[in-house]
Protein backbone atom coordinates (compact mmCIF):
# COMPACT_ATOMS: atom_id res chain seq x y z
CA UNK A 1 0.00 0.00 0.00
CA UNK A 2 1.35 3.17 -0.69
CA UNK A 3 0.23 5.84 1.82
CA UNK A 4 2.39 9.16 1.20
CA UNK A 5 3.97 10.68 -2.13
CA UNK A 6 5.74 13.65 -2.20
CA UNK A 7 7.35 14.87 -5.81
CA UNK A 8 7.60 17.77 -8.21
CA UNK A 9 3.94 18.35 -10.41
CA UNK A 10 3.92 17.52 -13.83
CA UNK A 11 0.48 17.89 -14.86
CA UNK A 12 -2.28 19.32 -12.72
CA UNK A 13 -6.12 19.05 -13.52
CA UNK A 14 -8.72 19.58 -11.25
CA UNK A 15 -9.07 16.53 -10.67
CA UNK A 16 -6.05 15.04 -10.86
CA UNK A 17 -2.06 15.21 -10.77
CA UNK A 18 0.87 13.60 -12.62
CA UNK A 19 3.25 13.90 -9.86
CA UNK A 20 7.19 13.07 -10.60
CA UNK A 21 8.77 10.69 -8.12
CA UNK A 22 12.26 10.35 -9.01
CA UNK A 23 11.73 10.33 -12.56
CA UNK A 24 8.67 8.07 -12.28
CA UNK A 25 5.28 9.80 -12.95
CA UNK A 26 2.42 8.57 -10.71
CA UNK A 27 -1.39 9.83 -12.08
CA UNK A 28 -2.77 10.69 -8.16
CA UNK A 29 -7.13 11.28 -8.70
CA UNK A 30 -7.55 14.29 -5.90
CA UNK A 31 -10.86 16.01 -4.63
CA UNK A 32 -11.54 19.58 -5.50
CA UNK A 33 -10.82 20.11 -1.77
CA UNK A 34 -7.59 19.00 -2.15
CA UNK A 35 -6.98 20.52 -5.55
CA UNK A 36 -8.19 23.99 -4.02
CA UNK A 37 -5.92 23.43 -0.88
CA UNK A 38 -2.98 22.99 -2.59
CA UNK A 39 -2.82 25.22 -5.94
CA UNK A 40 -0.59 22.85 -7.73
CA UNK A 41 1.55 24.05 -10.87
CA UNK A 42 4.26 22.30 -12.45
CA UNK A 43 7.58 22.28 -10.91
CA UNK A 44 5.66 22.43 -7.42
CA UNK A 45 6.79 20.18 -4.62
CA UNK A 46 3.88 18.68 -2.88
CA UNK A 47 3.22 15.90 -0.57
CA UNK A 48 0.32 13.64 -0.42
CA UNK A 49 -1.56 11.34 1.80
CA UNK A 50 -2.57 7.97 -0.56
CA UNK A 51 -4.90 5.18 -0.47
CA UNK A 52 -4.48 2.97 -3.50
CA UNK A 53 -7.57 1.16 -5.04
CA UNK A 54 -7.11 -2.25 -6.71
CA UNK A 55 -9.90 -3.55 -8.92
CA UNK A 56 -9.30 -6.05 -11.83
CA UNK A 57 -9.67 -3.65 -14.38
CA UNK A 58 -7.11 -0.92 -12.56
CA UNK A 59 -4.82 0.30 -9.81
CA UNK A 60 -6.19 3.92 -9.04
CA UNK A 61 -4.18 5.84 -6.56
CA UNK A 62 -6.14 8.49 -4.68
CA UNK A 63 -4.57 11.71 -2.84
CA UNK A 64 -5.55 14.04 -0.13
CA UNK A 65 -4.17 17.10 1.37
CA UNK A 66 -5.06 16.29 4.62
CA UNK A 67 -5.34 12.86 7.24
CA UNK A 68 -8.90 14.56 7.68
CA UNK A 69 -9.93 14.13 4.02
CA UNK A 70 -8.41 10.93 3.44
CA UNK A 71 -10.18 9.81 6.97
CA UNK A 72 -13.21 10.42 5.79
CA UNK A 73 -12.78 8.91 2.25
CA UNK A 74 -12.06 5.56 3.88
CA UNK A 75 -15.00 6.10 6.11
CA UNK A 76 -17.41 6.15 3.25
CA UNK A 77 -15.91 3.28 1.18
CA UNK A 78 -15.27 0.87 4.08
CA UNK A 79 -18.33 1.36 5.83
CA UNK A 80 -20.95 2.57 3.56
CA UNK A 81 -22.45 -0.02 1.50
CA UNK A 82 -22.82 0.65 -2.06
CA UNK A 83 -20.59 3.43 -1.91
CA UNK A 84 -16.66 3.35 -3.64
CA UNK A 85 -13.78 5.82 -4.52
CA UNK A 86 -15.44 7.74 -7.21
CA UNK A 87 -18.55 8.57 -5.42
CA UNK A 88 -16.16 9.29 -2.16
CA UNK A 89 -14.67 11.72 -4.20
CA UNK A 90 -17.70 13.45 -5.47
CA UNK A 91 -18.53 13.66 -1.57
CA UNK A 92 -15.23 15.66 -0.91
CA UNK A 93 -15.49 17.53 -3.73
CA UNK A 94 -18.57 18.37 -3.27
CA UNK A 95 -18.45 19.77 0.25
CA UNK A 96 -15.64 21.05 3.00
CA UNK A 97 -15.18 18.04 5.46
CA UNK A 98 -16.35 20.32 8.68
CA UNK A 99 -19.63 20.72 6.68
CA UNK A 100 -19.97 16.52 5.89
CA UNK A 101 -19.32 15.96 9.51
CA UNK A 102 -21.66 18.22 10.64
CA UNK A 103 -24.62 17.32 8.26
CA UNK A 104 -24.34 13.26 9.47
CA UNK A 105 -23.88 14.15 12.90
CA UNK A 106 -27.50 16.18 12.78
CA UNK A 107 -28.64 13.94 10.47
CA UNK A 108 -28.66 16.70 7.32
CA UNK A 109 -30.07 14.30 4.40
CA UNK A 110 -31.40 17.49 2.62
CA UNK A 111 -27.44 19.00 2.46
CA UNK A 112 -25.81 15.85 1.51
CA UNK A 113 -28.43 15.74 -1.09
CA UNK A 114 -26.72 18.72 -2.54
CA UNK A 115 -23.81 16.87 -3.89
CA UNK A 116 -23.65 15.92 -7.30
CA UNK A 117 -24.45 12.32 -8.24
CA UNK A 118 -25.56 11.77 -4.00
CA UNK A 119 -29.38 10.56 -4.29
CA UNK A 120 -31.73 11.07 -1.30
CA UNK A 121 -31.24 7.22 -0.32
CA UNK A 122 -27.76 7.33 -0.56
CA UNK A 123 -27.61 10.47 1.70
CA UNK A 124 -29.82 8.19 4.10
CA UNK A 125 -27.62 5.45 3.88
CA UNK A 126 -24.82 7.45 4.92
CA UNK A 127 -26.36 9.28 7.46
CA UNK A 128 -27.38 5.80 9.06
CA UNK A 129 -24.62 4.46 8.53
CA UNK A 130 -22.09 6.79 9.56
CA UNK A 131 -23.45 9.18 12.26
CA UNK A 132 -21.76 7.30 15.13
CA UNK A 133 -18.18 7.02 13.55
CA UNK A 134 -18.17 10.81 12.74
CA UNK A 135 -19.86 11.69 15.96
CA UNK A 136 -16.74 9.87 17.61
CA UNK A 137 -14.53 12.02 15.76
CA UNK A 138 -16.53 15.21 16.53
CA UNK A 139 -16.59 14.53 20.15
CA UNK A 140 -12.67 14.02 19.74
CA UNK A 141 -12.22 16.90 17.75
CA UNK A 142 -14.33 19.55 20.09
CA UNK A 143 -11.71 18.28 22.99
CA UNK A 144 -8.89 19.13 20.86
CA UNK A 145 -10.35 22.55 19.51
CA UNK A 146 -11.13 23.79 23.04
CA UNK A 147 -15.20 23.41 22.15
CA UNK A 148 -15.97 21.13 25.25
CA UNK A 149 -13.78 20.15 28.33
CA UNK A 150 -11.97 16.61 28.35
CA UNK A 151 -14.02 15.87 31.21
CA UNK A 152 -17.35 16.55 28.56
CA UNK A 153 -16.05 14.55 25.89
CA UNK A 154 -15.23 11.83 28.20
CA UNK A 155 -18.68 11.69 29.26
CA UNK A 156 -20.46 12.23 25.84
CA UNK A 157 -17.50 9.34 24.44
CA UNK A 158 -18.89 6.86 27.37
CA UNK A 159 -22.16 7.55 26.27
CA UNK A 160 -21.51 7.21 22.94
CA UNK A 161 -20.04 3.48 23.79
CA UNK A 162 -23.15 2.53 25.26
CA UNK A 163 -25.29 3.06 22.14
CA UNK A 164 -26.37 6.76 22.50
CA UNK A 165 -26.02 8.82 19.31
CA UNK A 166 -23.42 11.54 19.75
CA UNK A 167 -26.17 14.44 19.11
CA UNK A 168 -28.42 13.02 22.41
CA UNK A 169 -25.10 12.75 24.20
CA UNK A 170 -23.71 16.05 23.83
CA UNK A 171 -27.33 17.87 24.48
CA UNK A 172 -27.38 15.71 28.10
CA UNK A 173 -23.99 16.73 28.74
CA UNK A 174 -24.32 19.80 28.10
CA UNK A 175 -27.80 20.08 30.43
CA UNK A 176 -26.12 18.21 33.24
CA UNK A 177 -23.31 20.86 33.02
CA UNK A 178 -25.55 24.42 33.16
CA UNK A 179 -26.76 23.22 36.41
CA UNK A 180 -23.76 21.43 37.68
CA UNK A 181 -20.78 23.65 36.77
CA UNK A 182 -17.81 21.20 37.95
CA UNK A 183 -19.04 18.07 37.31
CA UNK A 184 -16.72 14.97 37.62
CA UNK A 185 -17.45 12.05 34.58
CA UNK A 186 -19.01 10.21 36.59
CA UNK A 187 -21.51 12.94 37.52
CA UNK A 188 -22.10 14.06 34.52
CA UNK A 189 -22.51 10.17 32.84
CA UNK A 190 -25.30 10.03 35.62
CA UNK A 191 -26.74 13.08 35.36
CA UNK A 192 -27.41 12.73 31.71
CA UNK A 193 -28.54 8.66 31.81
CA UNK A 194 -30.97 10.48 34.26
CA UNK A 195 -32.31 13.09 31.30
CA UNK A 196 -32.11 10.43 28.91
CA UNK A 197 -34.47 7.78 30.12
Amino acid sequence: MIARIRGKVWEAYPNRLILDVQGVGYEIQVPLSTFDRLHPSEGMTVELRTYLHIREAAHTLYGFASEEERDVFLLLIDRVSGIGPATAMSVLSGMPVSRFKAAVVNADVAELSRIKGLGKKTAERIVLELKDKVGVTETWESAAGGGISNTAADAELALIALGYKQVEARKAVKKVLEGEGNASVEELIRGALRLMS
